[in-house]
């Protein structure tokens, strides 16, 4: 997972060095739209360091209290990331969007709150080219970020051979960089559209645009959170491999010689790339013990071969 950790590194240094622009950007202007990028970056910056607790967690040996590993580790913790970072950040941007646009915000002198204090624009500043330097800046890093993400899961594309990302999408158990790729590309429309709310704002002279930029970031990270959170929850209740994948792995088994049919065939995910794949085989009469033993760990190793996220495979001979 080395390529997952490279992803969330940058994307932790990308994100932090963001959030703080952001913030100056708040501070300086007092826009809604800055206040609400700020929520996202700071909960990028924390899904990072939750990722990379995950990675290091996930990574442990397994033991007697977890004997096929601590892979779904890392499900969890996006899971997490999915719930309370992306949740709360998405509903504080969705809040504050809609209190300025029913209130008034700095058009009826009412300014931004946050943290209990309200903020007023500095004099002396022209504003609006305070947020576009802050938002260009943005972009930049987090196109950093993006790339990143995107080489590693470009390489797992080529070598899974699938369709495109929607097809990764669905059948990536690598959490990790989904939830960072995700992340960064709804980042960068984030950017966009608060650049695109305080230009709106400045063309027309009027706050409200600002505002309304804030609402459809919230909206965007909520509707985020929700996609991400259900990705994790299957693979968390322990789904098994996509069915052509699986098929092709049964189809292994049922046409090595000396087997008659199989009974069962199971597959789960026990972490990214640690998949636990059982089989209970009827083979043909007559077979030596020694001989039987010999076909059952050559099917192992040819399903090993066939899928090196296979990593423990259980072949029973049933009568």
């Amino acid at each position: 997972m080395a390529g997952s950790r490279g992803v969330v590194v940058a994307a932790l240094f990308a994100n932090g060095a963001i959030a703080v622009l952001k913030f100056g950007g708040f501070l300086l202007t007092a826009s809604p739209s800055m206040l609400s990028e700020t929520y996202h970056s700071i909960s990028d910056t924390g899904n990072q360091v939750f990722l990379l607790i995950g990675l290091r967690f996930g990574g442990r040996e397994a033991d007697r209290q977890h004997p096929f590993g601590y892979g779904k580790a890392q499900f969890f913790y996006s899971f997490l990331v999915s719930i309370f970072l992306f949740g709360i950040a998405g509903w504080e941007s969705l809040k504050h969007g809609y209190h300025v646009l029913t209130h008034g915000g700095r058009e009826t002198g009412g300014g931004v709150e946050f943290l209990g204090f309200t903020y007023e624009p500095v004099v002396g500043f022209d504003l609006f080219y305070v947020n576009v330097a802050v938002l260009l800046a943005a972009i930049v890093f987090e196109s950093y970020a993006f790339k990143k993400a995107y080489a590693e899961m470009r390489r797992q594309i080529a070598e899974n051979d699938w369709g495109g990302l929607r097809e990764a999408f669905r059948k990536t158990s690598d959490v990790t960089t989904l939830t960072a790729l995700t992340e960064d590309t709804i980042a960068l429309l984030g950017l966009i559209v608060a650049l695109l709310g305080i230009t709106l704002a400045r063309v027309f002279d009027q706050p409200l645009f600002d505002a309304a930029g804030a609402l459809v970031i919230g909206v965007m990270l909520m509707v985020f959170a929700l996609a991400l959170a259900w990705e994790n929850k299957r693979l968390i209740m322990g789904e098994s491999l996509p069915k052509d994948e699986e098929q092709e792995l049964r189809r292994i088994v049922e046409d090595w010689e000396g087997v008659e049919a199989v009974v069962d065939f199971r597959t789960v995910y026990f972490g990214p790339e640690n998949i636990l794949l059982t089989a209970d085989v009827a083979f043909a009469d007559g077979i030596p013990t020694g001989d039987m033993d010999q076909r059952i760990t050559a099917i192992e190793d040819a399903i090993r071969e066939a899928n090196a996220s296979v990593d423990k495979v259980y072949v029973e001979p049933e009568v």
